[in-house]
């Protein structure tokens, strides 16, 4: 067997090695490494600015969010993969977007109510508190059927909740491989009909 080498192999080699030098390592850091530090420092700037660590969920869910919006629009316009499977992965981002922002901005009372009607919560006076003179207590004055319809709501937001909570985990873990056996049997046409979409691991183009 016969091997050729051409010129262009070596500049390739040639401009490989410069790449390693200080010089190139440091016009690399200006023009493309800080420039993209800067486009993230905007793209977060909300969150940044909102961040407290403290905050469990409300500290981490935005970010996610912000990514996951930004990369969907990025893989929806610019992503080089075939339309049938970016098309879905697309949705699947979007929803788990969707789904944090419920979480962020904790409205699950709201889309309770949506369903079932707003929440009584009008029907508070205040009284004297008979052995204590001077003193007042907040009394609730709903009615036994006015208390049942708010319990409702307050249930249905609980149940809203969590199964919001399984779908945002179920999409960011993606789907059971075992569920299809990836072998010379199974056409490109089976796997795409399984493939939902979802995991996390499988969103980068």
């Amino acid at each position: 067997m016969k091997i050729e080498i051409t010129d262009t192999f070596f500049d390739n080699v040639k401009q490989m090695v410069n790449r390693e030098k200080w010089y190139w390592k440091t016009w690399d850091f200006l023009r493309y490494d800080m420039s993209r530090f800067l486009k993230n420092l905007w793209l977060f700037r909300k969150d940044l600015y909102n961040y407290r660590w403290y905050s469990g969920q409300q500290a981490v869910l935005p970010f996610m969010k912000t990514a996951l919006m930004n990369m969907a629009a990025n893989v929806d316009v610019y992503g080089m993969e075939i339309e049938i499977s970016k098309s879905k992965k697309v949705m699947k981002m979007w929803r788990a977007a969707k789904l944090m922002e419920h979480f962020i901005e904790d409205n699950f009372i709201e889309l309770a109510e949506e369903e079932l009607g707003e929440l009584i919560m009008n029907r508070f006076e205040f009284e004297p508190v008979p052995d204590k003179p001077g003193y007042n207590q907040l009394i609730e004055k709903d009615t036994p059927e006015e208390e049942e319809h708010n319990t409702k709501i307050f249930a249905r937001a609980r149940e809203i909740e969590e199964s919001m909570w399984s779908e945002l985990w179920d999409i960011l873990k993606g789907q059971n491989p075992a569920e299809i056996k990836s072998s010379p049997e199974t056409t490109e046409k089976e796997y795409d009909k399984w493939y939902d979409g979802s995991g996390l691991r499988n969103w980068w183009d």
